[in-house]
């Protein structure tokens, strides 16, 4: 309380008790893979390509890594966390060194290839505390990450602690990807287990790669892309879908509108091409059975709802639980 040492009217400035409350971010990405160089199992903020490429190497450096964080970026994506969980033993020459068990070295122009022996492993990592967290874990104490991401890694393993930590993490959603190659038909595809906290998208898309020419690469980095454009331009409230993906030059697979009938229903989101339209993300579905979450963009914007209602309130711990509040008038009168 003011001191009064004379008549007179006193305005003061009195904070109500009540805030605004702000809506987070929902396009920053985090994307974990395997990279010759760069640090490991540590999240590294990267904000553009050239800041990827210093921490991490170019294309020549990974397999799917970069081709993922590069699309990410051309598709519209500002802010992504990368972290590197390669295998000690890779050098920096494309390949690995010799051990006693007779590794094949590659050529340094060839494409990394990593053991898949320990890759679960790797990926799912530890948490040991702050400063011994590995894999997925860290990225447990980076709130701003509402996308994750493991570009080309289909073992089931990696995917189902991928959809976990979403889970479990409660503000962030999984993006998989779909089978490289085709097996039989369409209605044979696989895809991760039911869940509200992520989606799969396939087929592959064809890009461009300065060391290797033409390849099919994973399509999670460029879908990625594709939902922090949207969020940005739009809203997280807006689907991700019937956009554009840029850098897109094909698909390992041409999908009809039949074909389509019979995947969309079990949560697999098509990439077609839609001719003079281009090549578009043509679905828009969580893997989840339920149909109160069946679309992504729902989920998504929930998950933006409850953190951004958690961050707004938190001035409101230790406050005294009753109307009143001890609280004063605004203008105060002071006849002395």
């Amino acid at each position: 309380m003011g001191e009064y040492l004379s008549p007179g009217v006193y305005i003061e400035e009195v904070d109500r008790g009540t805030k605004p409350i702000e809506s987070v971010g929902t396009s920053t990405a985090a994307f974990i893979g395997e990279s010759l160089v760069g640090p490991r199992n540590e999240a590294v903020l990267c904000t553009n390509w050239s800041q990827y490429v210093k921490a991490y190497g170019d294309f020549s450096k990974s397999e799917y890594l970069a081709t993922a964080v590069y699309g990410f970026f051309n598709n519209g994506g500002a802010r992504c966390f990368v972290t590197n969980v390669a295998p000690e033993v890779a050098d920096d020459k494309g390949g690995k060194k010799d051990d006693k068990k007779g590794a094949e070295k590659k050529d340094e122009a060839a494409v990394p290839a990593f053991d898949d022996k320990d890759r679960p492993k790797r990926f799912i990592g530890q948490d040991l505390g702050p400063g011994q967290r590995s894999g997925l874990n860290t990225f447990n104490d980076i709130p701003e990450v509402s996308i994750v991401a493991a570009p080309g890694i289909l073992d089931p393993a990696i995917q189902e602690a991928l959809i976990a930590h979403c889970e479990l993490m409660g503000d962030r959603f999984a993006v998989c990807d779909g089978p490289k190659d085709l097996v039989g038909d369409v209605s044979k595809l696989t895809r991760p287990r039911d869940t509200q906290y992520g989606a799969v998208y396939w087929p592959w898309i064809e890009i461009y790669d300065p060391e290797r020419g033409n390849i099919y690469a994973p399509p999670s980095g460029h879908v990625c892309g594709v939902y922090a454009r949207t969020d940005i331009e739009r809203g997280v409230h807006k689907a991700p879908a019937n956009e554009i993906v840029r850098g897109a030059l094909g698909l390992k697979y041409v999908i009809t509108k039949a074909e389509q009938d019979l995947l969309n229903p079990k949560g697999i989101n098509c990439i077609r091409d839609m001719g003079n339209r281009g090549i578009r993300i043509w679905g828009a579905r969580t893997l989840s059975s339920d149909a109160s979450w069946r679309y992504l963009n729902v989920r998504r914007l929930f998950l933006m709802v409850e953190q951004s209602i958690e961050i707004g309130t938190q001035w409101v711990v230790f406050e005294p639980n009753d109307p009143p509040c001890g609280r004063r008038c605004d203008v105060t009168s002071a006849p002395i």
